[in-house]
């Protein structure tokens, strides 16, 4: 399919700015449209000259193109620009369909799992580039430290890719977005409950991945994350090349010592029986030792060596918006993550409180979703004892679901309190700041937490507290 122009309709997203600069720099005329409210990939669409105009009309939709590539966010297939786009004869793909063909022009490494895909994928491709290897890739953040934005169209024979198991389209395609890709090297973090609105239950979730698997050539190599029970039962019987990770005696490639020092995170692993010796990655947890490890695995079955892999890993600062270091205002430390799911904030905190054992942490979580938060209620209770104080904000909602007012922010507080006494519910971005201004010391941390727009409060919380 020749393409010398696309068009995106949602283009904001991070996996949707990721695609479009994978085009942009294969000399294609990239444009689209979006919602009017900041997004963390505005300074990348102005850098890479996309032209983005604004909320969706007929109008918007150019009268001539070769691609339209489509978010599930706005309606999909029903927003007016998509069936606007297919009254002219353009070809219309959903994101997912879109990355996938592109993807599947090459060697394809795809990161699967309910959470660590970003990062795990965002390694992988910083090992590669830095190995001068030069990959593709797409991963779903807007800039991944020391590499730039989460799209590259690289020269090199690699894509890598997050591969995400929601759907194509809530109201019109339920087929698993990571359907379309063809990897040569399938990377399983792990696989929990989430996305509550599309899948009854994690049963759901493991089964559309064993279905993806089955359909993979039978020369693939599947990465797995052992120490988690769904993942284990998913490729217990597979008739496929499996390359087991993790903290499990079980694991072929298994981490058998971590520890956190000065901003760094070390971990030792034994990999089919060899000790490759010490690791260092600048992100914290074991999580992320977990995710470093499945990164080196990956690149090291495409010909990048142990040294090298542990090399790159040691410059690896991690990406936009995971565990983000936003700024120091007068000896307060503010960070920012996008953690929204109950296992991820769990493991984000407890990694953190690792890194600062005797510092007080504030968390300011932005709840995602009605939905999930209905679903996940009891799980969200006892996700924060690792911080000093939780404030919890409102829901922020999806742009594809109806608020349900039966989910109250102050009902998970009341929750969150039957575990540790240490959450408060507070309304509004002027009342929180207004909170920290009167209670954050020189020293503490704030950290910001969740997957809607908390992460553009960062200006006003740092101008509240300069003005000490």
């Amino acid at each position: 399919m020749k393409i010398k122009s696309a068009y995106f309709i949602g283009i904001k997203g991070v996996a949707m700015t990721a695609l479009a600069v994978v085009l942009k720099e294969r000399g294609v005329k990239v444009s689209g449209s979006d919602v009017t409210d900041i997004f963390q990939t505005d300074e990348v669409l102005e850098k890479n000259k996309i032209e983005v105009l604004k909320g969706f009309s007929t109008e918007n939709v150019p009268k001539k193109t070769d691609l339209v590539v489509v978010t599930g966010a706005h309606g999909g297939m029903t927003n007016i620009e998509a069936k606007t786009a297919e009254s002219y004869g353009f070809p219309v793909f959903m994101h997912g369909k879109a990355l996938g063909m592109f993807m599947n022009e090459k060697d394809g490494i795809s990161v699967a799992g309910s959470h660590g895909k970003t990062t795990t994928s965002a390694m992988t491709a910083f090992i590669l580039s830095k190995a001068k290897l030069d990959p593709s890739f797409a991963v779903g953040s807007a800039e991944i430290i020391g590499l730039g934005a989460g799209g590259h169209n690289g020269r090199g024979k690699i894509f890598v890719a997050e591969a995400d198991e929601y759907v194509t389209c809530p109201k019109t395609d339920s087929t698993p977005r990571f359907y379309f890709q063809k990897p040569k090297i399938f990377v399983i973090t792990n696989i929990d409950f989430d996305h509550p609105d599309v899948y009854p239950d994690v049963e759901a979730v493991k089964m559309i991945f064993v279905r993806y698997i089955e359909n993979l050539s039978a020369e693939s190599i599947i990465i797995a994350g052992i120490d988690n029970p769904s993942v284990q039962s998913v490729v217990k019987n597979l008739d496929r090349n499996v390359i087991t990770y993790g903290f499990s005696p079980q694991a072929d490639f298994r981490i058998y010592k971590v520890s956190s020092s000065n901003g760094t995170t070390f971990f030792n692993v034994i990999g089919r029986g060899i000790d490759l010796g010490e690791f260092m990655i600048r992100v914290p947890g074991k999580h992320n030792a977990l995710n470093a490890l499945a990164s080196g695995i990956a690149a090291n079955n495409v010909g990048v060596g142990w040294e090298m892999i542990k090399y790159n890993l040691k410059k690896f600062s991690g990406t936009k918006r995971r565990f983000e270091k936003i700024a120091d205002i007068d000896g307060i430390s503010l960070y920012d993550d996008y953690a929204h799911h109950p296992t991820e904030i769990q493991t984000t905190l407890k990694g953190i409180r690792e890194w600062f054992p005797e510092k007080k942490i504030y968390l300011l979580f932005q709840p995602h979703t009605y939905t999930r938060t209905k679903a996940l209620f009891s799980d969200f209770a006892k996700s924060f004892s690792a911080v000093d104080t939780a404030i919890i904000t409102d829901i922020y909602p999806s742009a594809r679901e109806t608020p349900d007012l039966s989910v109250d922010p102050k009902k998970l507080v009341l929750e969150i309190n039957k575990f540790k006494n240490n959450s408060i519910h507070l309304k509004g971005k002027e009342t929180i700041t207004e909170f920290l201004k009167e209670n954050v010391k020189k020293g503490d941390i704030i950290l910001t937490m969740g997957a809607g727009d908390i992460c553009n409060w960062h200006s006003d919380i740092i101008q509240s507290l300069k003005k000490w």
